[in-house]
């Protein structure tokens, strides 16, 4: 995983967790890394792993479980839909003011390869 320069590191992996819950492959119940092996994992201090995970749970998308360690929640994809929907849609602002900048229009963004 590369990190980019405009976001805190903690919610890029939040981000990158919640990607994962609406693609698939982590699922309602299943247990992710433990803070110390996603550390190692990304190559990022534990603590900002704990607060990527205090985020995903404040938001109702993983919890604890005492001796077992972090597990999705049964209603994370709802959650990430929501959380991710949320800070989305903070973005816009900037960006249609930035297409207006530059004299954009949603035609010219129909033109664009998606990019995986």
């Amino acid at each position: 995983m590369e990190f980019r320069q405009d976001k805190p590191i903690y919610e890029q992996i939040a981000e990158y967790v919640c990607e994962k819950v609406l693609n698939g492959e982590y699922k309602p119940e299943d247990k992710i890394p433990s803070v110390r092996e996603f550390g190692i994992q990304l190559a990022v201090n534990p603590n900002t792993v704990m607060r990527a995970y205090e985020h995903l749970e404040r938001n109702g998308i993983i919890y604890s479980k005492r001796g077992i360690g972090f597990l999705i929640s049964p209603d994370s994809r709802q959650r990430a839909t929501e959380l991710m929907r949320e800070e989305f849609l903070q973005t816009v602002p900037a960006f249609l003011n930035r297409m207006k900048l530059l004299g954009l229009t949603f035609a010219d963004l129909q033109t664009v390869d998606e990019k995986p």
